[in-house]
């Protein structure tokens, strides 16, 4: 009999034993509610990231001084582009990043200063340092943008391979990405993009 009463605990040992037992039912809750939150946190991020966001990295200079090599922008999808917009495209397989200057229909011309008019409106381009006519600018002025494309041009006018050019032409529009509206990287150009 003594045997068996050493051998029972007592009630401060079961009551910390119980304490102890509703901790790791806690802890166990907490993971799980931390698992799932995690998973469904990744779940949205790859759906907006899929069907509305897309995240790119800049290479080249063509875009100078909008944007510049190594920056990582944020566009987002859309069906419509006006004049001015940055866009995100594919050209074969390589992405790239260009302003939109007129949309389907419209009429582009550029004279030999590099001055930019769409249906004989000159276009304000205040995100320019420098106006160029281009080097490998081998289309015939006035052109017409054919339906369902957009005629862009990078900042860097220099030295941009973009619409100006029959090896590029104008961007169909199945081709477009996104509206680039947002640097996040690296954090001195964090904001929108103008």
């Amino acid at each position: 009999m003594k045997k068996m009463q050493q051998q029972l605990p007592e009630l401060q040992q079961l009551k910390q034993e119980l304490e102890r037992e509703k901790r790791k039912g806690r802890l166990r809750k907490t993971i799980r509610s931390t698992i799932y939150t995690l998973l469904i946190v990744a779940a949205i991020a790859v759906l907006i990231a899929t069907f509305l966001l897309r995240v790119y990295k800049v290479y080249g200079s063509s875009m100078t001084p909008t944007l510049s090599s190594g920056q990582i922008v944020v566009a987002v999808k859309t069906k419509k582009y006006k004049p001015g917009d940055v866009i995100a495209m594919y050209y074969g397989n390589k992405l790239l990043i260009k302003r939109c200057i007129a949309p389907a229909g419209k009429w582009v011309d550029i004279d030999e200063d590099g001055n930019v008019s769409v249906n004989n409106k000159a276009l304000k381009e205040p995100y320019l340092v420098a106006k160029h006519y281009g080097r490998e600018n081998n289309i015939e002025y006035p052109y017409q943008v054919p339906e369902n494309s957009i005629f862009v041009m990078g900042d860097h006018r220099e030295t941009s391979v973009d619409s100006r050019s029959t090896s590029v032409g104008c961007i169909d529009l199945e081709g477009v990405e996104g509206k680039v509206f947002f640097c996040i990287w690296p954090l001195k150009d964090f904001g929108p993009i103008k």
